[in-house]
């Protein structure tokens, strides 16, 4: 047992290692590259004893295998985050190896999104799937790279209603503790331009931009006993989110894709909102960069769903 005075008061650890553990997180975190490395390193996963510690780093020092990345890959990765010697690398160098060029190299071959574009659109389909750990080593990447710090808290507040209250709020306690870190002051400029009392007839406006008369069709069809769903979309979903400044609609039309597409199970929203972004602009090509991009991080069930889904509402002429 290892004991140590800290905030006043005698603590214990289990061995020496694991306050010595403790404390390079944290020196890490005040540096601003503990979040960068959380997920690629492999960091948040060293809960072994000292002995399986040491057999591990015996393992890795032998230099049995080595990861074999297309300089593609490698040029991407360390533009992103810095180095690809992380802990990752050594511990599961082919999975790495697969991981990096196919996600770094092959994915950005095809998707024809630029560097923020791509870097904003990944962190919206993080906070869907949900994947907190990755999310940080994005958020990272993406303030590195010219990413604007409203721009990615409008990503989430955004994500709100279509990926519900609890997923979003952890989010955005990882993001403010990364922009402390990284001396980013909170809050930020307001981007709220709608008054409470004019949400539902700013969000109906934003609904009819989107989808056309089909919004009205629908809330006179809606049967009375839920019709107040239908008044908390147009006012909450559209009224609160989609007339915030920060990000143009175009844009919030395509994160709202991404969100429902990361999900999963929602095929009919994934339709209707394939539909508002060929109606906005954003077309085939555009809509099927974005699948592209998100492969690596939502699988191929949901990426071949949405494609689907694609074909049916914007077929290929």
């Amino acid at each position: 047992m290892y004991f140590v005075f800290q905030g006043g008061a005698m603590r214990e650890y289990p061995h020496k290692q694991s306050l010595e553990r403790r404390e390079f997180l944290k020196t890490s975190a005040k540096l601003g590259i503990g979040a960068s490395l959380v997920s690629l390193s492999g960091f948040a996963l060293s809960a072994c004893d000292s002995k399986t510690s040491n057999t591990q780093t015996q393992h890795i020092q032998g230099d049995t295998m080595k990861t074999n990345l297309t300089p593609k890959a490698k040029q991407t990765f360390e533009k992103l985050f810095g180095s690809t010697d992380v802990p990752l690398s050594k511990t599961d160098p082919e999975f790495f190896t697969n991981y990096v060029n196919f996600a770094f190299d092959e994915v950005p071959s095809e998707s024809k999104l630029e560097l923020k574009e791509g870097l904003m659109i990944t962190l919206a389909s993080l906070v869907a799937i949900p994947a907190l750990s990755e999310f940080k080593a994005i958020l990272n990447a993406a303030l590195k790279n010219g990413v604007e710090p409203v721009a990615i808290k409008e990503i989430l507040y955004q994500a709100t209603p279509y990926v519900g209250m609890g997923k979003v709020l952890d989010f955005i306690n990882a993001t403010n503790e990364i922009f402390a870190q990284l001396g980013i002051a909170l809050p930020l400029e307001s981007q709220g331009r709608v008054e409470y009392a004019q949400r539902r007839e700013k969000g109906l406006e934003t609904q009819r931009a989107l989808f056309g008369e089909a919004i009205d069709k629908g809330n006179a069809a809606a049967p009375k006993d839920y019709q107040h769903i239908r008044t908390f979309l147009s006012a909450n979903c559209f009224g609160d989110y989609y007339t915030r400044g920060g990000l143009p609609l175009k844009f919030r039309e395509l994160l709202t894709f991404v969100y429902i597409l990361s999900m999963g199970g929602a095929d009919s929203q994934v339709r209707a909102h394939i539909a508002g972004n060929i109606r906005v602009g954003n077309d085939r090509g555009k809509l099927i960069s974005v699948i592209t991009a998100l492969v690596p991080y939502i699988g191929y069930p949901r990426s071949l769903n949405a494609l689907s889904a694609l074909d049916e509402i914007a077929p290929l002429h």
